[in-house]
């Protein structure tokens, strides 16, 4: 049987703040980051697992399917 390795801990912690507060802003204010930086680390993410977590629409973010799962 294969292990998966665990995703990176700051892109899940930036996703999380980003899923909870709606906004990279507010994640980013929350984590004392930039929201540039709260963007890459949920770019990080996405491209580990591969999928759209969020939905960015112009001035909203909006969790995916997935991003919700």
């Amino acid at each position: 049987m294969r292990r998966r390795r665990l995703p990176p801990l700051n892109p899940v912690r930036s996703f999380e703040a980003a899923a909870r507060h709606g906004s990279f802003t507010k994640a980013a204010e929350e984590l004392h980051v930039t929201p540039v930086a709260i963007s890459r680390q949920v770019a990080v993410l996405e491209g580990y697992f591969g999928i759209a977590l969020f939905d960015r629409l112009h001035q909203t973010l909006r969790l995916t399917q997935a991003g919700r799962d």
